[in-house]
């Protein structure tokens, strides 16, 4: 039987060595006021980072995974080794810089209502601005949402805890049990739009998401995949449609999936060609494609 402990702290690399160093580190140093342990799964890197890191941090448990098991699949094998009481998802690339973690186990244990908590999240490059500060309610239609406080200065204007229909894939620390009655994150999205639909399964288990700015967890974004890249591209699209399969019902999903084929999918397509950007264009449309023939066993 495993030992209970305050915190498992799970996070997923993939070729990020020194990210997770910088992380692991920031972990190491400066949270002392409770228990945890780092677990840290190697989503099948071009070279094995776990054993790596394990001889680098004997006390950390590395779990090297053969084969790329996307976000949410890389998670779930540090969950189901998880001994925490809190199961804190943290990508690799990000650190901190207080020890604030009794304010999101406070958020937490406040209401038996609450599930899951995300921190404040900020840019870690200067002007360190905010990039997560909860977010709003998805558009059913474009199936886009916008993250509360985006670029802006954090001047106080964001210090304020409050429910959130969406937490940040980034840094999110739930109750053991919200995981046993939710489930595990759902490992059909790959990457993009999994933790999204987590959090309408943690909801419809009875559960409200809290945003607490009282810990701040600083954030490289998208350094491993880049904005613009194909790869994001084609998950993005892949993704919006299948998340509106999975999670609308009657009219608002044929209307949101309507409007994804005959508005996004060829205005978008559109766009990168005019552009040039012939990769980014097949991205969509290879992404749209995938969508199709994954639907028939994404029901929930």
């Amino acid at each position: 039987m495993k030992q209970l402990i305050d915190i498992s702290f799970i996070t997923v690399c993939y070729n990020g060595f020194d990210d997770t160093c910088e992380l692991i580190e920031s972990l190491k140093q400066i949270i002392h006021s409770v228990s945890y342990e780092i677990i840290v799964v190697d989503n099948a890197s071009r070279k094995d980072e776990a054993s790596e890191l394990q001889t680098r941090y004997p006390d950390i448990k590395a779990i090297r995974s053969e084969r790329n098991l996307g976000f949410a699949g890389g998670n779930n094998l540090g969950i189901r080794e998880a001994a925490g009481k809190y199961i804190f998802l943290i990508n690799n690339d990000t650190f901190i810089e207080e020890d604030g973690l009794s304010y999101l186990i406070e958020r937490l244990e406040n209401d038996v209502k609450i599930g899951a908590v995300s921190p404040k999240i900020r840019f870690a490059f200067p002007p360190r601005n905010i990039q997560f500060a909860g977010f709003t309610p998805l558009s059913y239609a474009t199936l886009r949402n916008e993250s509360i406080g985006f670029g802006c200065p954090d001047n106080g204007s964001f210090d304020t805890p409050h429910t959130s229909p969406y937490l940040h894939g980034a840094a999110i620390m739930l109750k053991r049990e919200a995981i046993g009655k939710a489930g595990l994150m759902p490992e059909a999205y790959f990457l993009y739009y999994e933790e999204l639909d987590w959090c309408v399964s943690l909801r419809r288990a009875g559960y409200e998401l809290w945003y607490e700015p009282r810990f701040t967890v600083f954030h490289k974004e998208s350094q491993s995949t880049g904005q613009s890249s194909p790869l994001r591209t084609y998950y993005m699209t892949r993704n919006r449609m299948l998340f509106a399969q999975r999670n609308l019902r009657g009219t608002e999903r044929i209307l949101s999936l309507l409007y994804q084929w005959t508005f996004v999918v060829p205005k978008n397509t559109l766009l990168h060609a005019i552009r040039k950007e012939w990769k980014l264009a097949h991205a969509i449309l290879r992404g749209a494609y995938a969508f199709i023939t994954h639907t028939s066993h994404t029901h929930k």
